[in-house]
Order: C-alpha cells, then sequence, then structure tokens
C-alpha cells in the first residue's frame, strides 16, 4: 500500500486508534506497532515479509551474543555474520542479475559466450533502507556505542517500523529504541504537526511531483529525439523537482505519521538545492544516507585522515550502487565522488561570500546536480547520448502544456522559501479551532489521496 492511496487513509488513523487504546500497556502497544508493520509490508508481496523476519532475528541473537562476548575474534566474526547474512540477502536479490550482466559483457568482450543463470526473483520493496537500518545496529553493539536490545518485539518494531520501512528516513538503534522504552507522548500539537507533515508530503507528491512526471519527464525521456533542446531543458529542471518532491513526500508522510503514533524520526531534507557546493547538498539531501555512509564507510575506510580523496570515491561509488542495479547509478555515484573530491577546497570558504557570490555558488553547483540527475534518470547509454545531443542541437519552440510551467515554477519557488515562514504559516492554521483544523486536513487528505488512485509510486520505492 502506498502512502498516496486511500487504502492507507484507512490503515493509519486504525492503527494509531489501536496503539493510542493500548498506550498504558507496553508489550501490547509494541505488539501492535509490530504487526502492523508486517500487515503494511505484506500488502506488496506477503512472502517477502520473511526476509525481515529472517534480518531481525539475525541480528537480534547477534547483538546479544556481541554484548556478552569478550574475545575480539569471537565478536569480530559475529559482526561478519551479520554483514554477510543481510548484505548476502541484498546481494542476491537486487545485484545478482546486474553483476551476472556485467560478467557477461565482459566475457563476450574476450569472445567467450556464456549463458548466465539468471534469476526471475522480484526486488522486495525497502530492502535497501532496512537492510542498512538493522546493520547500523550491529555494528553500533559491535563498538559497544549501544546496548543491545533484549525485547525481540521491540527490535522487531525497530527494523520494520511502518512509517519508514519502504524508503526511509533510515532510523539509527540509539535515536529509535530508547523511544519505545517509554510511553510515548501523543500531545495534541504533536498530532497537528503530524497531520500538516502528511498533508504537506502528500502536495509534494501529488501536485508537484506527479504532474511534473505527467507533463514532461516521463514523455521527455521516454523519447528525447521528438522534443526540442528546450523542452529538454525544462525537463531536465521539471525532473530535478519532481525528485526531491517525490521522495521528500515520502519523507514528509513518514515524519508525520511517526508523530500521530508519538515518535520522532530524523529530517531526510532541508532545500538541497540552495546549497553553495557539492558537499553541502550531501548534508541537505538525504541525509539519513549520506550521515550512514559517513559513519559506516567512508570514518572507518580512514576517512579524512588517510587518502581523502581514495575514500570518497569509494563511498559514492557505493553509495552509487546502492540507488539501483545499473550503470547509471554507479556512474551518478562516481559523478558526485569526482565533485566532492575537487570541491573540498571551495568547501572551505565559509559566510565570507558576498551575496552575489553565495547565488552564484548556488546556481552553479545546482546546474553540476542537474548534470547528476540526467546520468541518475537515463534509461541507457542510447538515451542519454539522445539527450544530449538533442540539447546540443540549441533547437527552440515548446510542446509542452502551460500547466507545466505553472507547476514547475511553483515547485521552485516553494524550495526557496525558508523554514521560518513555512513554520509561521503553519502556526496561523493551528490557531483555527480545532474541528476547523480536522475538516480541513481530513478533507484536504482525502482529495490528494483520491486524486493518486492510478498514480506512480513513489521513486525510491525501486531502492
Amino acid at each position: 500500500m502506498n502512502f498516496n492511496s486511500p487504502e492507507y487513509l484507512i490503515f493509519l488513523p486504525l492503527v494509531v486508534l489501536a496503539y493510542a487504546a493500548l498506550l498504558k500497556r507496553e508489550r501490547p502497544r509494541d505488539l501492535v506497532l509490530l504487526t502492523a508493520s508486517y500487515l503494511f509490508y505484506m500488502s506488496w508481496r506477503w512472502e517477502y515479509a520473511g526476509l525481515i523476519a529472517f534480518s531481525t532475528l539475525l541480528d537480534h541473537r547477534i547483538g546479544l551474543e556481541l554484548e556478552r562476548r569478550t574475545a575480539e575474534r569471537v565478536r569480530r566474526t559475529l559482526l561478519i555474520l551479520s554483514l554477510v547474512g543481510n548484505l548476502g540477502l541484498l546481494a542476491v536479490f537486487k545485484y545478482y542479475n546486474f553483476f551476472l550482466d556485467t560478467s557477461s559483457s565482459g566475457l563476450a568482450l574476450l569472445g567467450f559466450d556464456i549463458q548466465m543463470p539468471y534469476h526471475q526473483l522480484l526486488l522486495p520493496v525497502g530492502i535497501s533502507f532496512y537492510t542498512f537500518q538493522t546493520l547500523s545496529y550491529t555494528i553500533d553493539v559491535y563498538r559497544r556505542r549501544i546496548p543491545a536490545e533484549r525485547s525481540l518485539v521491540k527490535f522487531g518494531v525497530f527494523v520494520s517500523f511502518f512509517p519508514q520501512l519502504v524508503a526511509g528516513p533510515i532510523v539509527r538503534a540509539s535515536e529509535f529504541l530508547p523511544q519505545l522504552q517509554v510511553r510515548p507522548p501523543i500531545l495534541e500539537e504533536r498530532v497537528r504537526r503530524g497531520l500538516l507533515r502528511i498533508f504537506r508530503g502528500l502536495f509534494k507528491k501529488v501536485v508537484l511531483a506527479d504532474l511534473l512526471a505527467v507533463f514532461a519527464v516521463d514523455a521527455v525521456f521516454a523519447d528525447p529525439t521528438a522534443f526540442s533542446s528546450l523542452d529538454l531543458m525544462f525537463a531536465l529542471y521539471a525532473y530535478a523537482f519532481q525528485i526531491y518532491n517525490d521522495f521528500s513526500g515520502y519523507s514528509d508522510i513518514a515524519i508525520g505519521s511517526a508523530a500521530l503514533l508519538g515518535f520522532e524520526i530524523p529530517e531526510n531534507f532541508n532545500r538541497p538545492y540552495l546549497a553553495r557546493n557539492v558537499r553541502e547538498f550531501w548534508t541537505r539531501w538525504h541525509i539519513s544516507l549520506s550521515t550512514w555512509l559517513r559513519d559506516y564507510l567512508y570514518i572507518p575506510l580512514g576517512g579524512s585522515r588517510s587518502n581523502t580523496k581514495r575514500n570518497l570515491l569509494i563511498t559514492m561509488l557505493l553509495g552509487g550502487l546502492w540507488h539501483g542495479a545499473a550503470l547509471n547509478f554507479v556512474l551518478w555515484g562516481a559523478f558526485h565522488g569526482l565533485l566532492l573530491v575537487f570541491s573540498r577546497g571551495s568547501a572551505r570558504d565559509g559566510g565570507q561570500a558576498s551575496a552575489w557570490r553565495a547565488r552564484l555558488q548556488r546556481l552553479w553547483t545546482f546546474h553540476l546536480v542537474l548534470f547528476g540527475w540526467l546520468l541518475f534518470r537515463v534509461t541507457g547509454w542510447q538515451n542519454f547520448v539522445q539527450f544530449v545531443t538533442g540539447v546540443a542541437r540549441l533547437s527552440g519552440g515548446t510542446q509542452l502544456h502551460a500547466i507545466f510551467f505553472a507547476v514547475l515554477a511553483l515547485a521552485a519557488c516553494l524550495h526557496c522559501v525558508s523554514q521560518v515562514r513555512i513554520e509561521a504559516l503553519g502556526e496561523r492554521f493551528r490557531n483555527l479551532p480545532t474541528p476547523v483544523q480536522g475538516a480541513t486536513y481530513a478533507a484536504a487528505i482525502m482529495l490528494l489521496c483520491g486524486a493518486t488512485i492510478d498514480s506512480p509510486s513513489f521513486i525510491y520505492f525501486q531502492f
């Protein structure tokens, strides 16, 4: 079930009501969350819930053993077992066919024609997210930064918590598990903020992201040769705002849904296209992933202590591969890795630049990121060449609808609005009588969900 579906509009209130009814009873309320999370996931393919259960059982047991054992060799073996078990599942379901394709192409260049044993397994939704989430737990227990969680039910809730299960944000055990130990404070103010956040996320998805896709992005990228250079550039700009509003919209709904249950999960976006360099961009875009890669990959590789350029490139290459088993994602990661290597000096200039220089830096950074989105979005080498040569033709004219330009302008303007102003508008709305707020939320969310019955899923569901 998608967040932008009528089914979720029914599912979420039922879970909140059941949870609130058992709020004073710790184990039953945890079981409500665990059951709801598995039902949510099983609405896609019920049998793949076994993969989450496997990761949960494996890492819960390993966590307990890591805390109990003192011999470093045994503890290291347990950590390797967790890494192999979780990353092994990810490799089989997500990367197996990709690696076979790559090997087959390499062998073909050498003159060998070998039939590879491909599998037809579907990619389980959210597997990249919950794999990284549970791995962070075992690594932190291994480092003795957090205690092992004794309760299998609570640990199961941490791994499968439905608001952020499928597409994040990636939550750390140190952030989430302590919240399960106390009765969640379901306060009226938090509920209001949660509802407002859900509405904001649905608006981003339904009104901005989906309309940009329908009116330009999907058609233009499907056949770049049929459009002018101007249309190609507008479609690329549109994709930048489509993927932002699609993904940040999901994160908004996740954060809002968790708030209704009394939980706080981390922010995932902070107006990334206003970054003044690529390094800053990665502190604003998919924050939970970029900090995960920093803490569990970049720093263990040596970080800035040794061979920083190599460590950055490896981290971003694997970050690109995390997004998908395709060459364009690897190239996207490599591109950002190179940008990070070359931007280390410029990132130090801080807040000393003039206002005009800061604007130029933001504009330059945005267009570097924009080229990266072209690598991310194309469906293959031929599609990339068609797009680039189409832009190089410098042809004018447009086939795009006037509604598209209005939506693109709205998306760009809303992205530039400061969080302070958004909060001020939200505060004015929250000062209205509670029944008025409730009726407005209900009507708006029902309208937005109803408008998405045939709309596409969130982009990051495929990762």
